[in-house]
């Protein structure tokens, strides 16, 4: 590891040589197509940018041997094949514009890095000539021929990387393969809500339909919402409050699950920038924030967000795979996307998923409604009938008489044995979203009647976050206090990281931290957030400054502060256990009604469960 540079001598030095261009075209395969998935989200981009309409996609062995993929675009002429297999040939741009990018593909790598590491063949018809079809295998390109095609194109690549047989070593099984291709269909069949997506699962002279999409109607937020639906299931479009907002040119559209619809990992984040799926970590740390105030750290939220803009404010052209993105000015799409999922989340006031009452009803087992059949060899007898019923009664044997019951009676007037009348359900409070106040159960859960049905609401969590909204409203208006130190913190930085935590330091004071240039790299911290009380000032700007550096904005501090009003929230929010008379009960359901985000507690967990009448009657059997 310590060894000296080995010098090179004249004779040793290397020489430059131009690489012939199938060896480029290899080269470039292992950054455009790192998999069959990464393969058949070129193939399929190309479809959309001919204009197709509908999209058949089949493979055979997770996409190792066969992928197929037919549209009916717009199609190629046999002067254009060649073309369209030559290395940085496309018809998307024109080269003098690298920034006003309207199509998926433009890079001009595809084709040709395929047909250098596979088999590929492209069969294509323009409308009104005849179809053609050419093949290249492992870089050599045949003659362009006749074939027989009604319309659009059909690519077919087999056996990729048998060109380079060292990169199907770290090809994963055909099942996470094939998952991977579904994977990929999904996101375009969200992007692009008017074509029509198939997959299908080829095994010798047979297919199966893994995922069919047909082309969605109507206008675009009822288009969207069909397919959405259709590619993340119901219960999201069902859970999920549509997004449209807009900031400085750009505009965010799609929709976001709500809090209580949360998942156990990162699965069903979906971005979009101008109909391009990308997995950007600025937008993700956004989607995040967003969510920040209403999710505990373990749970994960749902959305597929849709950012539209002047190309030529985006640079799609940073990465091989176009995965990422860079937007000109970062910090508009990040405060849109955080601003605009909670306006959303606030508009949706009180409203819980759906799923929650789904598995309320699930955790009921009613018991089985027929009585089961008796074989005449089960049958008890007479005698054996009459000692069961016996054995039921409160007798000490079976040969004594019944006795009557001489213990104490209870008194109906004690607290234990106390009978509350039962509260009027008015038909005005039954109307209202949570209904009318029935009854308190275990001191913890009100039991209120709507029109619809019943909702079990828990007292101590509903009643925590009216709290917190409250704390966090009164935060907002009055500012939030800074206690000065006797002695000023000095604390020291790089040069660089004192300049940056410095470009922040407004932001800081909002939040009651205030920071000052104390000389190089040091920053003197002046005030810090009264109600935080002691602190590590150093600790916390270290992390406000790893924060800068990983997103380009910091909500370490802010985040910190609603901690500290959501425990304030729970100590002051009426205790499991306390008895609740039914005027306090009913002005607990009309705040709930009344105050944005009461569907869930500070930690994402609902507040409350509505059950409509008819699945009730269901567990009873009564439908």
């Amino acid at each position: 590891m310590n060894a000296e540079p080995r010098k090179i001598g004249a004779s040793e030095r290397p020489v430059i040589r131009q690489l012939d261009e199938a060896a480029a075209n290899r080269i470039a395969a292992g950054e455009v197509v790192e998999r069959p998935a990464s393969a058949v989200k070129e193939l399929v981009e190309n479809a959309l940018d001919a204009g197709a309409s509908r999209i058949d996609v089949a493979y055979a062995d997770g996409g190792k041997t066969l992928i197929r993929i037919t549209d009916d675009g717009c199609g190629m002429t046999a002067e254009d094949l060649p073309l369209a297999l030559s290395r940085h040939a496309t018809s998307k741009i024109d080269g003098t514009d690298l920034l006003n990018i309207r199509s998926f593909g433009f890079r001009g790598e595809a084709l040709p890095s395929l047909g250098a590491v596979g088999r590929l063949t492209i069969t294509s018809r323009v409308a009104g000539e005849e179809a053609v079809q050419i093949t290249v295998s492992g870089g050599a390109m045949g003659p362009v021929k006749p074939a027989a095609l009604s319309s659009g194109t059909v690519v077919e690549l087999r056996d990729l990387f048998y060109a380079t047989p060292a990169r199907l070593k770290f090809l994963r099984t055909d099942r996470a393969e094939a998952q991977a291709i579904s994977d990929v269909i999904k996101r375009l069949a969200m992007a692009e809500p008017y074509v029509s997506f198939t997959l299908r699962e080829v095994k010798g002279e047979t297919s199966r339909e893994i995922f069919r999409a047909d082309a969605e109607q109507g206008e675009l937020f009822d288009a969207l919402s069909g397919r959405l639906g259709r590619v993340l299931g119901r219960a999201f479009a069902e859970n999920a409050v549509a997004l449209d907002a807009e900031r400085e040119g750009i505009r965010l559209t799609g929709y976001a699950a709500l809090p209580t619809y949360s998942r156990g990992a990162a699965v069903e984040q979906f971005l979009f920038v101008n109909g391009r799926p990308v997995r950007d970590r600025m937008l993700l740390g956004a989607l995040r924030a967003a969510y920040m105030d209403f999710l505990s750290r373990d749970r994960h939220p749902a959305a597929a967000l849709f950012l539209t803009c002047d190309p030529e404010r985006v640079d799609v052209n940073v990465h091989p795979a176009k995965a990422e993105v860079r937007f000109r000015e970062a910090g508009v799409p990040r405060g849109l996307i955080v601003t605009g999922i909670r306006h959303a989340l606030a508009q949706a006031g009180h409203r819980a998923s759906s799923t929650v009452a789904t598995a309320t009803l699930g955790a009921m087992q009613p018991e089985p409604t027929g009585p089961p059949r008796i074989y005449q060899m089960d049958r008890p007898s007479y005698g054996a009938r009459q000692n069961a019923y016996a054995a039921q009664m409160p007798l000490h044997s079976f040969d004594e008489a019944p006795q009557p019951f001489t213990g104490p009676t209870p008194d109906p007037f004690t607290p234990s044995a106390r009978v509350e009348p039962v509260p009027e359900a008015t038909p005005e409070l039954t109307r209202q979203p949570l209904g009318a106040a029935r009854a308190q159960v275990h001191e913890n859960y009100i039991v209120a009647q709507t029109e619809r049905g019943m909702v079990i609401v828990d007292q101590h969590a509903a009643h925590e976050r009216l709290v917190y909204e409250r704390l966090k409203k009164q935060m907002a208006q009055n500012g939030v206090a800074a206690q000065a130190l006797l002695i000023p913190e000095i604390v020291e930085f790089s040069p660089a990281d004192a300049a940056r935590l410095l470009e922040a330091a407004d932001d800081l004071q909002r939040l009651g931290l205030t920071i000052e240039p104390f000389g190089g790299g040091a920053v003197a911290v002046r005030e810090t957030p009264a109600i935080l009380g002691e602190i590590d000032a150093g600790a916390l700007l270290r992390d406000v400054l790893d924060e800068l550096a990983d997103q380009g904005e910091s909500l370490k501090l802010q985040a910190r502060i609603e901690a500290v009003l959501s425990r304030m929230a729970c100590h002051g929010s009426i205790r499991s256990g306390r008895q609740m008379r039914v005027e306090e009960m009913n002005a607990l359901l009309r705040e709930m009604e009344a105050t944005p985000h009461s569907g869930q507690c500070n930690h994402g967990r609902p507040t409350y469960v509505e059950l409509k009448l008819s699945d009730i009657e269901r567990l009873f059997g009564r439908t």
